[in-house]
């Protein structure tokens, strides 16, 4: 029934997961399906080679988010 009101009405993608600043990955509210933001911009489907890549951008953000905080912390 949901894929049915997803080729009705489209899909209502609500952000599942903030890897970065400029990515996200997205699920459908309705039938679940799961996209993401590729180098350009631009939603494509989360196969199973970008959610690796995302885990990965994800970690070095992180690890730079944590860096600049500990320099603004001694500073």
């Amino acid at each position: 029934m949901s894929k049915y009101f997803c080729s009705l009405f489209g899909h209502q993608y609500k952000v599942s997961k903030k890897v970065t600043y400029h990515v996200k990955e997205y699920t459908c509210k309705h039938c679940k399906k799961e996209l993401t933001t590729n180098g350009n911009g631009r939603l494509i489907e989360l196969t199973p080679k970008y959610r690796e890549i995302n885990s990965i951008l994800e970690r070095i953000h992180a690890n730079r988010l944590r860096k600049i905080q500990e320099k603004s912390m001694i500073s």
